[in-house]
């Protein structure tokens, strides 16, 4: 290099440029992260973990109750509406009313809860709100909550769901 040669401001140096990409974007993706984990909610993090702990044995006991009784349940998802037949060892199951619980995988705030009407020994009816689609794991219980039918289903079902008392759910 002479004396005579221009030399380019440092803003038109193409090296510059090439360095400086790198820990520009990471600066600009730590932003984006932090603003993310700042603003948004985690669902799935529990702060009463101890407590959760405590009822994992009601659960296991719920579902053993479920076994004894030789609890079989069909749900059916017509748009809508959903019908539930629920038989016991002992015939039709006769309870005032069910409860089934939805659960999304992911996002809590789209768990849904159904009550059903019996409208006949071991036929019960309810309603949904609005559609669901999806994978979603659900609880079916009874009035007295003392057992309950769980599993996990692609919903809505077209055959609906079979689920019996300690077998995985089908459908």
């Amino acid at each position: 290099m002479t004396e005579e040669t221009p030399v380019s401001p440092w803003y038109r140096q193409p090296w510059f440029w090439f360095l400086l990409i790198f820990p520009g974007a990471s600066i600009i993706y730590c932003a984006i992260a932090i603003t993310i984990a700042i603003n948004t909610e985690n669902a799935m993090v529990t702060d009463d973990w101890s407590k959760e702990g405590r009822g994992i044995n009601m659960s296991i006991a719920r579902d053993q109750k479920a076994v004894d009784l030789g609890m079989t349940a069909h749900i059916d998802f017509r748009d809508r509406n959903v019908i539930v037949d629920l038989d016991t060892t002992n015939g039709p199951a006769d309870f005032p009313y069910l409860i089934l619980n939805l659960f999304h995988p992911t996002l809590s705030d789209k768990d849904r809860t159904i009550q059903f009407q019996r409208i006949e020994p071991g036929r019960f009816a309810g309603k949904l709100l609005e559609d669901i689609d999806g994978r979603w794991y659900y609880d079916l219980r009874g009035p007295a909550n003392e057992w309950r039918l769980k599993g996990e289903a692609l919903l809505p079902a077209e055959n609906g769901i079979t689920v019996k008392a300690g077998e995985s759910a089908q459908g």
